[in-house]
């Protein structure tokens, strides 16, 4: 799906609509979340230290949340951050700079499906909340795979619908009638605030997800499951 229908193609569409909600995405991002997605990313944090890395590719990296988070925790690490939109990188560069950061983390703009970075180059690959919005999904996990040197990790946190039916009734009347109203009224984007729940429903359960993952060149792929099904923490060795 697109999120807004026209004649351009997925990727176009997707940087659009970031370029778009830029502005009030870190602000909607975390309210309407109320947080929670704070420690999906320190859980992530977590996951990426214990394979030491020197060099991470963060990929969607959006407004940086994830790569000022492991520039921060983790001891030397240089992170290569990268978007397809601009809008988001914007507002990216201008927090790694508040926190003296931008000697450890070099933001740049990419397609996901055509990076410009050296084959097994890089230790670990992330992506938080991004691979949904991937024009081709099998491209981006393979150019993922095509990056990180043998043994390296991948690690992807996405949202996913949660198993338990009455949870998932009530998590999806929150995302779908009511995160659109406010997320479209602080925006000004309301069919932005449509498409980002409505591609969650979309997007691979993670039993297919890990196959998916494993077409595209990874191995010991694993769903660590986060806050009762909302999101999936994803790893794979290269």
């Amino acid at each position: 799906m697109k999120p807004y229908n026209t004649d351009q193609s997925k990727k176009e569409e997707v940087r659009t609509m970031f370029d778009n909600i830029a502005p009030k995405y870190d602000l909607l991002n975390h309210t309407l979340s109320m947080s929670i997605d704070r420690l999906w990313r320190r859980r992530v944090v977590k996951v990426v230290r214990r394979a030491k890395p020197r060099r991470i590719l963060d990929v969607a990296t959006g407004t940086g949340d994830l790569a000022i988070a492991m520039a921060r925790r983790i001891d030397g690490v240089q992170v290569l951050a990268v978007d397809l939109s601009e809008g988001m990188l914007d507002v990216a560069r201008r927090k790694v700079e508040a926190r003296g950061l931008d000697g450890r983390i070099v933001l740049d703009r990419a397609d996901a499906e055509h990076l410009d970075i050296a084959t097994a180059s890089v230790d670990v690959a992330t992506v938080a909340f991004g691979v949904r919005n991937f024009g081709d999904l099998a491209a981006g996990l393979r150019e993922l795979a095509r990056t990180l040197k043998p043994g390296g990790k991948v690690v992807i946190l996405e949202f996913s619908r949660p198993a338990n039916p009455i949870f998932r009734a009530l998590y999806e009347f929150y995302s779908c009638r009511i995160l659109p109203r406010i997320g479209g009224l602080i925006s000004r984007d309301r069919r932005a605030y449509e498409y980002l729940p409505a591609s969650v429903g979309e997007f691979p359960g993670p039993a297919e997800f890990l196959k998916i993952l494993e077409a595209a060149g990874f191995r010991n792929c694993k769903a660590r499951s986060q806050s009762f099904g909302i999101a999936q923490i994803y790893v794979g060795e290269r």
